[in-house]
């Protein structure tokens, strides 16, 4: 069942739409309350046209503009997924930059830059997840690492220049391989006889797949895993992304861990479909295991020996990517639900918890954990909520990582992976306790509360900042406690990318 037409095309573009629209207020208007509020407004309206498109596709059916547009199930998820960390960064973001632009750590100019560019990115973020066409779906990819290298070295010192270089010279080299492997699938589609204008339409490609060229798919393939490995911050071309995440603005690393770093998986999941039907399957298996129990295992090293919060942070997203990536490994309808779940709640949880990092930032004037002590004392209200953020992050129930870890568990188990499975629980533990050492003294240990010139305690958070990280804990917890509202379209996107 398709919905096309006018209906489709309303649908498809309209968060497009809002996202630039809101954009250009900021390039006009500069940096204020109402500005700030319409990009929270665009968001909301990404998040809504998911729902809509997710009520549409739960049953199988898809939203299609022509072949160069279209939304299945899978490409509804991810934009409720997109939708959920905009609104929550870009509320958050709010109170944010009235604090840095307060505090002299920003300009108008930055704001404005900083207002410009957000709702741009989440806009590209949209774009690829409706992009039918591969290799629109790469342009949109790229698209990110222009707009984001400005928002990374948004504060313009010294760290951030840097981290902003570094992020740009290796995104740049992985987006290239990226390009390379899409030249590839394009070259053995007209091999394989499909017409000029579908070499890199998917679903002609999934259709035709077997007749694809195996030795041509096979180098297509890892150059797409090294591709887009390096956008999700995966080993080997890992390395940007502790620098960036750690320097850019609070939301714009909640977004690039929750949304960027999950349409790279995304397009991972894609692109797989079309390898397991052209080439030896236990390759393309083995491939993507063997990155993501290695990203996994760097991730639980260096966390051990981590003495920043944010970059605390930034190396727990190549943990949880490379998780999702082991979900795409193995590749059943359940493995692929499961892994989806994981990526919404990963999103939402960094959205809470990197945002509130920006929080502890600005009271503490530091990122290194050493320095940021007795943190329930300083602001019992900030440190509850990055607990929960937390716990929410290490699997514990009732939030929705505990269900998503356990389904990747079991879908390892049930496809004879069990030494995966094993590998991935030692893994997690050492996360586990390397994240609880840590932030045991950053919230627990002794201190006294603080107090700004004027005498009175910081323990107040703005409205602005208590209200979405609320939210997304609450729906963190309700998606680990109800199969409602995702259950149906999880499994339909399952179906979609999974082994049948």
């Amino acid at each position: 069942m398709s919905l096309t037409g006018v209906p489709a095309v309303l649908l498809l573009v309209a968060p497009m739409i809002a996202l630039v629209l809101a954009s250009a207020a900021a390039l006009l208007l500069g940096w204020r309350r109402s500005v700030a509020v319409a990009t929270v407004a665009a968001a909301a309206v990404v998040l809504v046209v998911g729902v809509l498109a997710a009520a549409w596709t739960a049953g199988g059916g898809v939203v299609a503009a022509g072949t160069l547009l279209r939304i299945d199930a899978l490409s509804g998820v991810m934009l409720i997924a997109i939708g959920a960390v905009g609104v929550v960064a870009t509320w958050a973001g709010i109170g944010y930059l009235d604090g840095e632009l307060a505090s002299g750590r920003t300009d108008a100019a930055g704001a404005r830059r900083y207002g410009v560019l957000v709702p741009l990115f989440l806009a590209s973020m949209v774009f690829a997840v409706s992009a039918n066409n591969l290799g629109l779906l790469w342009a949109a990819v790229e698209a990110t690492t222009i707009v984001t290298a400005f928002l990374v070295g948004h504060r313009r010192t010294r760290k951030s220049l840097e981290a902003t270089w570094k992020y740009v010279i290796i995104c740049s080299v992985g987006i290239a391989l990226a390009y390379l492997g899409t030249v590839l699938v394009n070259y053995a589609a007209k091999q394989a006889g499909i017409t000029e204008h579908g070499t890199l339409d998917w679903t002609e490609l999934v259709a035709h797949g077997g007749e694809l060229d195996p030795g041509v798919m096979r180098l297509a393939f890892a150059l797409l895993v090294l591709g887009f490995g390096t956008k999700a911050g995966l080993f080997p071309m890992h390395s940007w992304l502790p620098d960036a995440h750690s320097q850019a603005p609070a939301p714009v690393s909640a977004l690039m861990s929750g949304v960027l770093l999950p349409v790279a998986v995304y397009a991972l999941a894609r692109y797989r479909v079309i390898a397991v039907a052209s080439v030896d399957p236990r390759f393309v298996r083995g491939l993507l295991l063997a990155v993501a129990l290695a990203s996994l295992l760097l991730a639980a090293g260096l966390l051990l020996a981590q003495r920043d919060y944010k970059r605390l942070l930034a190396y727990s997203s190549i943990e949880h990517m490379a998780l999702a990536v082991v979900g795409v490994a193995i590749g059943t309808p359940l493995a692929i639900a499961a892994t989806l779940l994981h990526i919404v709640g990963h999103g939402l949880g960094k959205a809470v918890l990197f945002c509130g990092a920006g929080e502890i930032l600005a009271r503490e004037g530091s990122t290194r954990i050493d320095s940021v002590r007795g943190l329930f004392l300083r602001a019992p209200m900030l440190a509850g909520l990055f607990a929960a953020g937390l716990a929410a992050l290490l699997g514990l129930p009732p939030f929705s990582l505990f269900v998503s870890e356990i389904g990747l568990i079991r879908a390892m188990i049930n496809e004879d992976a069990g030494w995966a499975a094993a590998v991935v629980l030692v893994l997690l533990l050492v996360v586990f306790v390397a994240v609880v050492a840590k932030a045991a003294g950053l919230l627990l240990g002794p201190g006294q509360p603080r107090e700004v010139a004027g005498g009175a305690n910081v323990t107040a958070l703005p409205v602005m900042t208590v209200v979405p990280l609320t939210a997304g804990l609450v729906a963190l917890a309700v998606l680990g406690i109800a199969d409602w509202p995702l259950g149906q379209l999880l499994q339909t996107a399952g179906l979609i990318v999974g082994n049948r």
